[in-house]
């Protein structure tokens, strides 16, 4: 299990080797917007890496196919990645998602 950190709130989550952040969230029962539901369509789950770049693995061509062709351009900033996506290598991370909501007593 990896870590990363979702601001603002400064949550933790815990994310299993084999799973996306999105995943992670959606197993772990918190509330993390989407309406495609990690199929990397609607980018509704999109997120941005604060810090800790060494830590995330890169973009797949997928994601990078649904950002440029699915996001609007003003919400494409350096470090923008969706979540359904975003795996990760190590603890470190640290990313911005608003509307994001852990389960009720966590964190």
């Amino acid at each position: 299990m990896t870590r990363v950190t979702v601001q603002p709130g400064d949550l933790a989550l815990e994310v299993a080797d084999d799973e996306s952040v999105a995943e992670a969230a959606w197993r772990q029962g918190w509330r993390w917007p989407t309406t495609c539901w990690g199929k990397a369509e609607c980018t509704v789950c999109s997120v941005l890496v604060l810090d800790g770049e060494q830590a995330v693995l890169p973009a797949d061509d997928e994601e990078i196919d649904a950002i440029d062709l699915r996001m609007p351009l003003h919400l494409r900033l350096p470090g923008t990645r969706l979540a359904c996506r975003l795996r990760l290598r190590g603890d470190g991370a640290v990313v911005e998602k608003k509307g994001v909501r852990p389960p009720a007593g966590t964190n």
